[in-house]
């Protein structure tokens, strides 16, 4: 099974808009530009604001255990549905959780995460 894996970095804004204009400007000259894909935050304090420990217990407890709802994933980690629920939807947000809809009970919400590494980039 290949590992797939998710980029988070730190980059400030001026980085940020730093390397948005040196894409846009290979855009317009016709080169290819390559593809980074990963989720970006101002600094580590944000960061760590959003990647707390029960937030990544979640992520860890959807990859290996698989619940089938919401409810499922509350019960597994022992904690109020309310705040997992706001939990989820903050990691969904950012793209680091998938939540989908059951065909057989469309209130029924099982929550995905496509990948097996969070792999942290700091720019010095």
């Amino acid at each position: 099974m290949k590992v797939k894996k998710i980029n988070i970095g730190i980059k400030g804004l001026k980085e940020s808009l730093r390397d948005f204009a040196e894409t846009w400007k290979n855009l317009e000259a016709g080169r290819k530009v390559k593809k980074e894909e990963g989720i970006y935050f101002d600094s580590i304090d944000v960061m760590r604001s959003v990647l707390t420990n029960k937030r990544l217990l979640i992520l860890r407890t959807i990859r290996e255990r698989h619940p089938a709802s919401v409810y499922e994933l509350a019960i597994f980690l022992k904690r109020d549905i309310k705040n997992v629920n706001q939990d989820l939807t903050l990691l969904s947000n950012i793209g680091l959780v998938s939540l989908e809809k059951t065909e057989t009970d469309k209130k029924r919400i099982m929550p995905h995460v496509d990948y097996n590494e969070i792999l942290l980039k700091i720019a010095l």
